[in-house]
C-alpha cells in the first residue's frame, strides 16, 4: 500500500487547471473529484443531425450528477480559505444538492432556499441526505435569490450561488476538457439558459485556452432558454416562468450580462424552445445515443434540431452540446413522458407472446 501514489488519478479541477484559476490555498481545495466528464459523440441521430458532427458533453457524470459541481469545488474551496464554516443558496435543484456535498465535504453548514413544490425529488433528497437544512419558501427561484443575497451581506454565511465569482471560474474548466478531448474547439457550443452562468463560464474558458496559444479558434456559443422562462430573448424579466425544464425555470437570470457578452463576442444567438421541443429530444437522445440526460439539459439538443432544420448550421460542422444534469434528477418526468411497464402473468408462454417474437 506504502507504494501507491497519486499518480494518474483526476485531482478535481481546481489542481488539474490550476495555471487557469485564480489563486488558491492547496491545503483548502475541496474536492469530490468532478470533472474529466465524457465527450460522447451522436452517432445514431444522422437522419436528424445530417453531415453535422455533434458531441455530447455528459456533466450528468460530475460526483453529484450535475455541472454545478465545477464551479462548486472551487466556491467552497475559497470559502474554507477564508474560514467560512457555512454556506448559503437559492436554488431549482442542482445548485442545492452540490452546495450541500460539497460543504458536507468541508465541515460546513449548509443552507438551501427552493422554491416550494418547483424542484425535482432527485434534487431534493440530495440536499437533504448530505444534511443541509432546506427551506421551502413559498416563492420562486428569483425572490429565493434575493433573500439569499441579503442574508449573505448581513451574516456569517457565504453565498454559493453563481453570482460568486468563484463559480464561474470553475465551470469554465469544462470548456478546457472540449478542447482536450477533441483536440480544438467546436465550431459551435449549445447549452441550456437558466441563471447564465455557465454560457458565461464556457464562453470564459475558451477565451482563455485561445489566449494561452492552445486553441487557434472560437466557437460560436448558441444558449437556449425554455420558451416560458425566456427572459433573455424577451428582453425583460418573467416574473412567474413555467417550464416542465425545473433547472431552468428562471425569470430574472444573475448572469445576464455575461451571457449576452458570449453570444455577442462569439457572434452566437440566444434563442429559445418549447417544452414539446425539449421533450422530443429529452425522448430522442435517451432511445437513440443512450444518454439519460434531465429535461433541462435536453434544451441544447432541441436547439441543434431547431437550427439545423432553419438552415444555420452546415454539413462538417463540429457542435458540442453540454448535457447539464443526469436524467435520474428528475425520475418523475421521466416516468410521464415514456411508455409505460406492461403487467404480464409469470408465464414464459405469455412473455414471448408479448415481446412478439
Amino acid at each position: 500500500m506504502d507504494q501507491l501514489t497519486r499518480k494518474g488519478i483526476w485531482n478535481g479541477i481546481v489542481r488539474e487547471f490550476s495555471a487557469f484559476m485564480p489563486e488558491f490555498v492547496d491545503e483548502s481545495v475541496v474536492t469530490l473529484g468532478e470533472g474529466n466528464t465524457p465527450l460522447v459523440e451522436a452517432v445514431n441521430m444522422k437522419d436528424v443531425f445530417g453531415g453535422i458532427r455533434v458531441f455530447l458533453k455528459l456533466e450528468g457524470l460530475n460526483p453529484t450528477g450535475s455541472f454545478k459541481d465545477r464551479g462548486m469545488t472551487f466556491a467552497v474551496t475559497k470559502a474554507k480559505e477564508a474560514g467560512a464554516t457555512a454556506v448559503i443558496c437559492a436554488s431549482t435543484g442542482n445548485t442545492s444538492a452540490s452546495a450541500s456535498a460539497y460543504a458536507a465535504k468541508a465541515g460546513m453548514a449548509a443552507y438551501v432556499l427552493v422554491p416550494e413544490g418547483s424542484v425535482a425529488l432527485g434534487k431534493l433528497s440530495q440536499a437533504m441526505m448530505h444534511g443541509a437544512k432546506v427551506l421551502e419558501i413559498a416563492g420562486n427561484f428569483d425572490e429565493a435569490l434575493e433573500i439569499v443575497k441579503q442574508i449573505a451581506e448581513n451574516y456569517p454565511v457565504t453565498m454559493v450561488n453563481s453570482l460568486n465569482p468563484y463559480r464561474i471560474q470553475g465551470q469554465k474548466s469544462a470548456a478546457f476538457e472540449v478542447c482536450e478531448h477533441l483536440g480544438h474547439a467546436p465550431t459551435y457550443h449549445f447549452l441550456p439558459v437558466g441563471n447564465a452562468g455557465n454560457i458565461t463560464a464556457y464562453w470564459m474558458g475558451y477565451k482563455e485556452y485561445k489566449e494561452a496559444g492552445l486553441i487557434s479558434s472560437l466557437p460560436k456559443m448558441m444558449g437556449f432558454q425554455a420558451a416560458g422562462a425566456a427572459p433573455i430573448v424577451l428582453g425583460h424579466t418573467v416574473e412567474d416562468p413555467q417550464t416542465i425544464a425545473t433547472a431552468i425555470k428562471i425569470g430574472k437570470p444573475a448572469s445576464l450580462e455575461g451571457a449576452i457578452a458570449a453570444r455577442d463576442e462569439s457572434g452566437g444567438v440566444i434563442e429559445m424552445v418549447t417544452d414539446d421541443e425539449i421533450l422530443a429530444a429529452y425522448r430522442l437522445v435517451a432511445a437513440r445515443e443512450g444518454v439519460f440526460c434531465e429535461p433541462a439539459s435536453a434544451a441544447s439538443v432541441a436547439g441543434v434540431i431547431k437550427m439545423r432544420e432553419s438552415g444555420m448550421l452546415n454539413d462538417g460542422d463540429t457542435v458540442v452540446c453540454t448535457l447539464t444534469g443526469h436524467g435520474l434528477k428528475d425520475p418523475d418526468t421521466a416516468m410521464e413522458v415514456s411508455v409505460q411497464p406492461l403487467k404480464v402473468p409469470a408465464d414464459m408462454a405469455k412473455i414471448v407472446e408479448v415481446m412478439e417474437l
